[in-house]
């Protein structure tokens, strides 16, 4: 599920006045997997829905994830990090899909 899209990109040009650089940010995720993360760590709710950056850089196309385990994994709970590790799996393989 879409949350938000934000056009980074549309700041940075306007300070050049190009129609460069290209950079967006897709708020994305599934209410019911954050919903069982923050069951376990409430603080899950400040990290999901996660963000992909997908941005036009001189060598091509990047995409941009911080993986959920990542911010999870310091509150060492193990049911938490078993959902965010199956998220990641899943944002990866549609970033994956997605690069082509």
């Amino acid at each position: 599920m879409l949350f938000l899209e934000l056009d980074h990109g549309a700041v940075l040009r306007k300070e050049s006045g190009r129609d460069r650089p290209k950079m967006v940010r897709f708020v994305i995720g599934n209410p019911l997997i954050m919903k069982e993360m923050a069951k376990h760590v409430p603080d899950a709710g400040s990290y999901a829905p996660v963000t992909v950056l997908v941005d036009e850089r001189e060598d091509g196309v990047h995409l941009s994830y911080d993986r959920m385990v990542s911010f999870l994994s310091h509150y060492a709970n193990t049911e938490a990090l078993k959902v965010a590790k199956d998220l990641d799996t899943k944002v990866e393989a549609l970033l994956a899909s997605a690069a082509g």
